[in-house]
């Protein structure tokens, strides 16, 4: 094959790639076909210069290049530069984003200067692309590599995200079918935690998930991803959020589960879970647990509906029970910063929310890390007396453990 940039002939490189082939195999996705053979062995030579970070470090969860010259990966959730690592010229990343695009069937030029796509499987990496002239230091790659950890809440008991008690209290809110908002910037683990939440579901639920981009992996029996599209080239052929959405609505769902709440889709979202879609679980960016509650009131204003400001705003603050806040801590640490119940609208028309779970810090480690912990706030959950009668009932009816640490949120 034609090297990127002086058109000699090499073999292609081959490590990784049989990595990313036999778990593609052990998995239950799609058996891998021979365009899928293919691929993987072009996308690791036309992104030579990165195919280390990207199929073999796997302490590397997103790789960011700014230009051919500069490149970033984060580690451990905090970011560095990849010394010694570039592309030949700006020649040569050109080709490998030109070759990546046709695999997906898109294009980026200065006429249509940016991409975001997720790699067909078995390619856990989702990919946004920005071109000239929209981007004034060449073109910009960043490549997320998606993990899957099939974590669930024991799990991130163990990583110090958690603790029992908030473990509890999450895991009994999904299974009660409360509708759960989990809120947080960017790289914080809004996706990781949803993941881990939804191992709380039951197996006999069918669950419909829907995804700009599909990160999440339920370790459920009966699950359908939909996955929205952007316009081809010929403008034509865009499916939404919201095109997915009210067609998720007509097949008998359980449970829907919106990987991300980014536009007017929000509104639907909410009215659905008004009129009796409860249990659903969805993630939105927001720096506080008020603050994701506002977002979602603007959200849904963004709909083409007209609704007025103060019906927007009672409908999210009547349909959401429960916002798990998320961050990224300074030390590269990802946790569950506050668990908040919504009361509803005050008298003067304002969010009332309680806060049950509180992360208090401690101190740092010797190595740096932050100490603390998720700390039961002392308010009685709107939710406790509910919760605990469920109990007795949920490990009858599904045959399950449900975690118990001692009578918690006022209900000792």
């Amino acid at each position: 094959m034609p090297s990127p940039t002086n058109g000699s002939t090499k073999a292609l490189p081959t490590a990784g790639t049989a990595a990313i082939l036999a778990d593609a195999a052990q998995s239950r996705k799609p058996a891998v076909s021979k365009r899928d053979v293919l691929y993987a062995e072009t996308l690791k030579f036309f992104f030579q210069p990165v195919a280390k970070l990207l199929f073999e470090d796997e302490s590397v969860s997103e790789v960011m290049i700014n230009g051919a010259k500069e490149i970033y990966v984060e580690r451990k959730g905090k970011v560095e530069r990849a010394a010694g690592v570039q592309f030949p010229d700006d020649a040569a990343l050109a080709a490998a984003v030109r070759n990546l695009a046709e695999f997906v069937d898109r294009h980026v030029d200065a006429s249509s200067p940016t991409m975001d796509a997720r790699l067909p499987e078995p390619f856990k990496y989702r990919v946004n692309v920005i071109a000239p002239p929209i981007s004034r230091v060449g073109l910009c790659v960043t490549i997320r590599k998606f993990k899957e950890n099939n974590w669930d809440l024991n799990t991130l008991i163990q990583f110090g995200s958690l603790t029992p008690m908030a473990a509890e209290y999450m895991e009994l809110m999904v299974k009660t079918h409360h509708n759960v908002m989990v809120s947080g910037g960017t790289g914080s683990g809004k996706t990781s935690l949803l993941n881990a939440l939804s191992a709380a579901i039951a197996d006999t639920e069918r669950v419909i998930v829907i995804e700009d981009s599909s990160e999440l992996r339920l370790l459920k029996p009966h699950v359908v991803y939909l996955e929205a599209r952007p316009a081809g080239p010929d403008g034509k052929g865009a499916v939404t959020i919201r095109d997915c959405f009210v067609n998720s609505l007509r097949m008998r769902p359980n449970r829907i589960i919106v990987g991300e709440i980014r536009r007017g889709e929000a509104l639907d979202l909410i009215q659905s879970m008004l009129s009796g879609h409860d249990g659903a679980l969805s993630t939105v960016h927001a720096s506080t647990p008020l603050l994701a509650l506002t977002r979602l009131e603007t959200l849904c204003l963004m709909n083409d509906v007209g609704l007025p400001v103060y019906v927007a705003r009672a409908q999210v603050g009547s349909a959401i029970h429960t916002i798990i806040q998320v961050s990224r801590f300074p030390d590269g640490s990802r946790r569950v910063r506050e668990i908040s119940e919504v009361i509803g609208l005050g008298p003067d028309d304002k969010y009332v929310m309680r806060p049950i779970f509180k992360f208090a810090q401690t101190g740092f480690g010797d190595d740096g890390k932050i100490l603390g912990e998720l700390r039961w706030t002392g308010e009685v959950s709107r939710f406790a007396e509910e919760l605990q009668e469920s109990r007795a009932m949920l490990k009858a009816l599904y045959h399950c453990e449900i975690r118990d640490t001692g009578g918690i949120w006022g209900m000792a």
